[in-house]
């Protein structure tokens, strides 16, 4: 449903002055002229029309990048979807890995390189905890945030860890039984900063680059790092659902979004240190979408991965293990006597909402008659930089 205010808005408004004060990247620049034409006439659609009342309706295509607020609402109950239907039967954690601000600079300063290792860093404590506290290779889906609530910079990572995985031998094993929490936090939190702060250094040294940040690296171990778990309360679907809510965010969505006016953008956002009290936030326009371009992230970066035993090539080796083949047989029927569902059925079937529903007579189903071109003032694209367009 389109809010009053929206991010696009924001970057028609505030896009030329940020430019104008700060050096974007090509792909900043793209991914803003993207979101501030995304279901606009620029990207062309279809006159659709229902085929009960007549009404009328013109649909404009989506620009579909990852950072625009508009297009991830498919993409994630798909992505939920699958990984409910792939997920082992066994007690799953959530475990937050967090990063101290101190190492900011070093993100920014190459964003590829520090997610990477971050990734790194968190699978390489969950296997070696896994190994040597209960003797198993585990797996683990991890998801990678960037924003605190304020669009500051504030990079961490979601997981979901099941409390099973394989001996040394190849026997299944279950795990974490024994109490609430899958690991000791406190030893993780340390193992995982000794592990990110090392690798980071030696990515450091290798590009002659450890004395720009050499004081903020001291800094970060003298600093205490926090490893967030929750118990497991319930099954695994419902760990699922819930790390779903983080997979296609993005840094703002157009619901948060409360006031545009007097050059300043107001919206809200969760106070942790009052009880995650919502209250509203105001930000200089620029100031808001400086802010957001921080969060785009580097070209083909894979923000959602799988290790161990939840990697795919394993995955797949595991199924069987845990399907019993008379069920597995039944499931092979019906899907050979109906036919696999559309993207448009499973959306409706996930989110009880059909895009082809006439919003007016509500029985109807509207069919596109007619494709409308892209149509794009002579100013397109609206950021350049340089005299060049991106």
């Amino acid at each position: 449903m389109r809010t009053r205010f929206e991010l696009a808005d924001v970057v028609n408004l505030f896009g030329p002055g940020l430019i104008s004060k700060t050096k974007l990247a090509p792909l900043q620049l793209k991914v803003l002229d993207k979101i501030a034409y995304c279901r606009t006439s620029a990207l062309g659609g279809h006159e659709e029309v229902c085929d009960s009342c007549a009404t009328v309706r013109y649909s404009y295509n989506s620009c579909g990048d990852r950072h625009c607020p508009k297009c991830q609402a498919a993409k994630q109950v798909f992505w939920i979807d699958d990984l409910v239907q792939t997920t082992l039967p066994v007690k799953h954690f959530h475990i937050v890995f967090t990063v101290p601000h101190q190492l900011n600079v070093v993100c920014l300063h190459n964003q590829r390189m520090y997610y990477d290792l971050l990734f790194a860093a968190v699978w390489h404590t969950l296997r070696s905890f896994g190994y040597s506290h209960y003797g198993v290779e585990t797996g683990a889906v991890a998801v990678l945030h960037t924003w605190g609530q304020n669009l500051s910079l504030h990079p961490h990572i979601h997981c979901i860890v099941p409390a099973a995985g394989y001996t040394l031998s190849g026997q299944w094993k279950n795990i974490g039984n024994s109490g609430q929490y899958l690991y000791p936090v406190h030893q993780l939190s340390e193992a995982f900063k000794g592990k990110f702060l090392d690798s980071l250094k030696r990515a450091l040294r290798k590009q002659n680059e450890l004395s720009l940040f050499n004081a903020v690296v001291q800094q970060a171990y003298k600093t205490k790092w926090v490893v967030h778990c929750e118990p497991s309360l319930a099954g695994a679907d419902h760990v699922v659902k819930y790390l779903g809510q983080y997979t296609h965010r993005v840094a703002i969505t157009n619901q948060r979004i409360l006031n545009i006016a007097g050059g300043e953008v107001t919206f809200i956002a969760k106070d942790y240190r009052d009880r995650a009290v919502k209250k509203p936030v105001t930000l200089d326009g620029i100031e808001f979408l400086r802010r957001f371009t921080m969060h785009i992230l580097p070209k083909r970066f894979v923000k959602i991965r799988r290790f161990g035993i939840y990697n795919h090539t394993t995955k797949r080796n595991l199924d069987l293990q845990f399907i019993p083949q008379k069920k597995h047989d039944i499931n092979e029927i019906v899907k050979s006597q109906h036919p696999p569902e559309t993207n448009l059925q499973r959306f409706t079937r996930l989110t009880g909402v059909n895009p082809c529903l006439c919003p007016v007579c509500k029985t109807g189903r509207m069919f596109a008659i007619r494709e409308l071109p892209r149509i794009r003032s002579p100013a397109w694209p609206i950021f350049k930089s340089d005299n060049k367009i991106y």
